[in-house]
């Protein structure tokens, strides 16, 4: 791990919604522990308008939002990563860059709310959906230690944190 603030990449294909709703709420959540960045293997050019409107209805300031590609965190002057999540299937089953420092990688797939048809009312529920699953699993993520966890006891707690659906489930009985 590169030190006091680790540095985490979300990775999706267009990068208009999910990965920067990942970037959006880890930049908030883990302020002062984590720098939250987000790319796509073929950027929209823009990030998605119903993205914008429901990051700003929640009180995150969405200047610097832009749809950017993954080569841009490719290069010697990017930031060294300790995190890359895949958010979109798609993504995951690409070939990656080679990120310098040997991140560790989990996908953590999401429905495209992108894609979401219908009202405008079920869109916008789509990417309220898109945001309270990628919020409780950055909630889980920012709650690790990180500090005292090997990096095979990390490497599947963030594969674990990628298969929660959201739903409240019941304590495991013994």
């Amino acid at each position: 791990m590169s030190g006091e603030i680790y540095n985490v990449l979300f990775l999706c294909t267009g990068n208009s919604a999910r990965s920067v709703i990942g970037e959006a709420i880890l930049n908030k959540v883990g302020a002062g522990k984590f720098r939250a960045y987000s790319a796509g293997s073929q950027p929209k050019g823009q990030v998605h308008p119903e993205t914008i409107k429901l990051l700003e209805s929640l009180g995150y300031d969405t200047s610097g939002f832009r749809s950017k590609s993954w080569a841009e965190f490719a290069r010697p002057s990017a930031p060294l990563f300790d995190f890359v999540f895949t958010v979109c299937d798609s993504a995951a089953a690409e070939s990656c860059p080679v990120w310098p420092g040997q991140p560790m990688t989990a996908h953590w797939g999401i429905p495209d709310p992108a894609e979401a048809t219908g009202t405008p009312a079920e869109i916008a529920m789509a990417f309220k959906d898109a945001y309270r699953l990628l919020n409780q699993r950055i909630s889980v993520f920012t709650a690790l230690p990180l500090n005292s966890l090997d990096r095979l006891t990390l490497k599947n707690r963030l594969q674990d944190i990628g298969e929660m659906d959201g739903a409240t489930k019941p304590p495991e009985r013994i």
